[in-house]
């Protein structure tokens, strides 16, 4: 995959954004909901081994991330818009870990496709540290993306198809609530 596409008739461009912010489900969960993303599939990135199982990555060996790879089309929605949401809804300071979630694979990475994006990377990264936004340092990896692995279909749009899990209760939907009211006018309208 790579950062933008087109059709060869003009039609329009799609991009690709691909973000590890701990656990996918909440990821998923958050990018789904916003206007001009027309994706989201969470997965596996960073790795070493190629078509890791869910099982494989939890173990922490195979190098891999839990991440989302996101479609959308940049003339609705930016790449500096879909970074900022990225640093504000999950935590970027802490290393290895979201709440809980412990291991290398809840690390919180951007996988950039091209240099255009790691540039902005980069820049909505110092933006995010300019403003205070966290009190620790940003630990986030911007690392050049090589390969997405799909999860597994039990993980996709686990939050929509599992509301009443306890996992969903306790830790994703108070997320995607805060979510909601934080960026209200980015939501889709159904």
């Amino acid at each position: 995959m790579t950062g933008a596409a087109g059709s060869a008739d003009g039609g329009t461009t799609r991009a690709h954004a691909t973000f590890a912010g701990g656990c996918f489900w909440c990821t998923e969960a958050v990018f789904s909901e916003l206007a001009g993303v027309e994706a989201v599939m969470p997965g596996y990135a960073g790795g070493s081994v190629a078509h890791p199982t869910y099982e494989q990555v939890c173990t922490g060996r195979t190098g891999h991330a839990e991440a989302v790879d996101i479609t959308f089309d940049p003339q609705r929605i930016g790449f500096g818009d879909l970074l900022r949401i990225f640093f504000t809804t999950h935590d970027p300071t802490t290393l290895d870990r979201q709440g809980n979630d412990v291991g290398t694979q809840y690390r919180s990475a951007v996988f950039y496709h091209d240099a255009a994006q790691k540039a902005e990377a980069e820049a909505v990264r110092r933006e995010i540290e300019k403003a205070g936004v966290w009190k620790r340092k940003i630990v986030t990896e911007l690392v050049p993306f090589t390969e997405f692995y799909p999860a597994e279909e039990y993980h996709r749009e686990y939050f929509r198809r599992n509301p009443e899990k306890g996992y969903c209760q306790i830790v994703i939907a108070p997320k995607v609530a805060k979510f909601r009211h934080q960026f209200a006018d980015r939501l889709k309208k159904d």
